[in-house]
């Protein structure tokens, strides 16, 4: 059959321009980065480094010749999530995340053939988030919203988040959840468990809060993306209906079984497995999961297009994830707009 373009959903970038303009406007959180050799750098935001940061994160030539490589053919470029800022002053990061979306609706006005674009939303000013929204995607062309797994330790069924949901409903929306300020952070600082656990935990309790919570069940027209394969969710499905079964607790904000929210759901591949992404494809159906490669971070992958072209599933399938899917799921949530 013909092969579509390969669409990878979950890509992050942080050019030097961005990284100036943030500076400009906050010198205290400033982005900078500091060398470590060709390839990669310390990045620092808000006094606090990551490290390595590849060159593909601020790099739009080391970017286009990896994807190249990997044979992907576009890239759903979302902001770094050390650049969600939901700890500082509401006003200042409305007028920085604004700032991130206009950088990243220029970089798709430029590259239209290789770019799609997801906003950042200023979560700690729900009001202002859902205006930045409308904004991002009626003014600039964004397909919708990348939005951090709590607000400050807030999970995403909190109801100061509701104006935010009207208006993503409204302008359905494609709203993938990225893990942050991940729990159980006290006991997760040995061996990289923040991260390869920590951040599917956390991916998981904002999944089970906008279930549970009935923000899915009540807004269906918002498309949420799970990434990294959707933490545990995938693998708790039975346990979370049986559980809504026999307990009133689940009940409370929920008042019909889980399924039908759980099955709405949309799953990134970035499992790193043949059979765990197997056993995705087969529990959630091939029409709910899509390319993703988490460039340029270390725990993200540029063998997905080949990992998911080497699955046992039918050559449709492997064509519904690495392309189809994604533009149906992204594609659909663009509105006009110009950068």
């Amino acid at each position: 059959m013909p092969r579509g373009k390969t669409i990878d959903t979950h890509a992050h970038i942080l050019s030097e321009e961005t990284m100036r303009l943030i500076g400009r406007e906050a010198p205290s959180i400033a982005p900078k980065l500091t060398p470590i050799d060709a390839g990669f750098a310390v990045l620092e935001v808000a006094g606090v480094p990551y490290r390595p940061f590849p060159r593909g994160g601020w790099d739009l030539d080391t970017r286009l010749a990896d994807m190249d490589a990997a044979g992907i053919d576009v890239q759903v470029l979302s902001n770094t999530p050390q650049t969600f800022l939901y700890d500082v002053d509401p006003s200042l990061n409305t007028t920085l995340a604004a700032l991130q979306n206009d950088q990243i609706a220029r970089t798709v006005v430029t590259y239209p053939d290789r770019f799609m674009g997801l906003a950042t939303l200023p979560m700690q000013a729900p009001e202002a988030a859902a205006e930045e929204l409308y904004r991002a995607m009626h003014g600039l062309g964004l397909a919708g919203a990348q939005i951090g797994s709590n607000v400050r330790g807030r999970n995403l069924d909190d109801p100061a988040l509701e104006p935010l949901w009207e208006t993503a409903d409204a302008l359905a929306a494609v709203v993938m959840i990225h893990p942050t300020q991940v729990a159980g952070q006290d006991r997760l600082r040995s061996y990289y468990l923040n991260n390869l656990i920590g951040n599917p935990l956390d991916s998981t309790i904002a999944a089970a809060s906008l279930v549970f919570g009935g923000v899915v069940s009540r807004y269906p027209a918002i498309r949420f993306l799970l990434v990294h394969g959707g933490g545990f969710v995938p693998y708790q499905f039975g346990r979370w209906i049986h559980g809504w079964r026999v307990r009133p607790e689940p009940q409370v904000n929920l008042k019909e079984s889980p399924e039908a929210a759980l099955k709405s759901l949309w799953f990134d591949s970035i499992l790193h497995a043949r059979e765990p992404l197997e056993y995705l494809v087969a529990s959630a159906g091939a029409s709910r999961v899509v390319l993703g490669s988490d460039y340029p971070y270390d725990m993200g992958t540029l063998d997905c297009v080949r990992q998911v072209r080497a699955l046992s599933i039918s050559e449709a399938d492997k064509e519904q994830i690495l392309s189809r899917g994604p533009l149906a799921l992204i594609g659909g949530g663009i509105t006009q707009g110009t950068a």
